[in-house]
């Protein structure tokens, strides 16, 4: 399903007013409507505690949602136990059965479901071929690497054609190189089955790297949910510009409003134009949301509407761009990634430098966190 028709499908999963809490007291998940569409992979994305994974165990039956109602396609699903739900499971243990060779673990899921053999065979191939594996049946799990075993826990989720498949933070213990090819393998995967993923997670780079669409999580509340490209480049609120990559804060109050942008006097008394973020009226305070690649040093700042004075107080060189470290009046800091290419040995630590940011890369937010 390609993405234009992902936007129009009938949702696969729908969360109406869903709450959990375990005390009575305190709700891990607030009144979540959420809507997953049929193929799509969506990423649950938040800090420790911010209710993605219990939203994960309740969508897989582990837990029973306190209030609200869960559907799996026209099917209310509150009450089906989680074998009955059709649904697929990768956890990042892995939760191979150790004293199975893998055509064995394959086979489990599909001889529970009485399956004919040939049925089960046939299964069986496809699914090891699926994750690049054929030749891996008569291993045990621990003869694989931590790789091979998250393929095969992978395709042991994809055996018996289920619903759609959930994933618990899979990759959280493999190495970053095996991490990031791993990420790329789901994903292609993920395209040519077709399938539906609900996959969770902590790590904002993987979520950008893998999902059509990411929901990030706060205090069991949705934030925003939307796509990477627009997380990242028009965060809904403070907290989603500050878990979602990298980002500079700049403080100050909002003086007047000029159609989508606005002029804020910062702090340390100069005034800019920024882009209107969820900051709607003069005289409220506002933080400004910039990344760091989008900010210009020296002669790149130039044809920028902002210019700001500073000095250099940190030079980090990577490769291809640097990393620099300024100081503004005021004593707030920016960082900025610029072209190595562009900058290199054009300034030293303790200059004086110019900053430059467009007013579209401005974004004035309300400072509060959302909940």
């Amino acid at each position: 399903m390609n993405k234009s028709d992902l936007k129009n499908a009938v949702p696969h999963v729908t969360f109406r007013k869903v709450q959990k809490t375990y005390d009575g007291e305190n709700l891990i998940v607030r009144d979540l409507n959420l809507d997953i569409r049929r193929g799509e992979f969506l990423t649950l994305l938040g800090p420790s505690g911010s209710g993605k994974t219990t939203c994960l165990m309740m969508l897989a039956g582990f837990e029973t949602p306190t209030g609200g109602e869960i559907r799996l396609g026209d099917k209310v699903i509150n009450s089906v136990p989680p074998h009955k739900r059709n649904i697929g499971m990768v956890f990042q243990n892995y939760a191979l059965f150790p004293h199975m060779t893998v055509a064995e673990n394959l086979r489990f899921p599909l001889a529970i479901r009485k399956l004919k053999a040939s049925e089960i065979d046939a299964k069986v191939t496809r699914a090891l071929d699926v994750v690049q594996l054929g030749a891996y049946g008569d291993r045990y799990p621990q003869q694989l690497s931590g790789g091979q075993q998250q393929r095969i826990a992978l395709a042991r989720a994809l055996v018996f054609d289920p619903e759609l498949v959930l994933m618990d933070e899979p990759l959280g213990a493999l190495d970053k190189q095996l991490r990031e090819r791993m990420q790329l393998e789901i994903k292609h995967i993920h395209e040519e089955l077709g399938i539906t993923v609900v996959f969770v997670t902590h790590d904002q780079s993987e979520a950008l790297t893998m999902s059509d669409r990411i929901a990030v999580f706060n205090h069991g509340v949705i934030q925003q949910i939307d796509s990477p490209t627009a997380l990242y480049e028009k965060p809904a609120n403070n907290f989603v510009a500050n878990f979602i990559g990298e980002n500079n804060a700049l403080d100050g109050t909002v003086e007047s409003l000029h159609g989508e942008t606005c002029q804020v006097r910062l702090d340390n008394g100069a005034r800019v134009q920024a882009s209107i973020g969820n900051v709607v009226k003069p005289g409220s305070r506002a933080v400004l949301s910039v990344r760091p690649e989008c900010v210009q040093l020296n002669a790149q700042s130039l044809g920028c509407a902002n210019r700001l004075g500073g000095y250099v107080k940190e030079i980090i060189y990577l490769g291809d761009h640097l990393r620099v470290r300024v100081e503004l009046a005021g004593r707030k800091e920016l960082v900025i990634k610029a072209p190595a290419a562009q900058h290199k040995h054009r300034f030293d630590m303790g200059d004086a430098i110019h900053v430059g940011i467009n007013p579209e890369q401005l974004l004035a937010l309300d400072p509060s966190v959302a909940a």
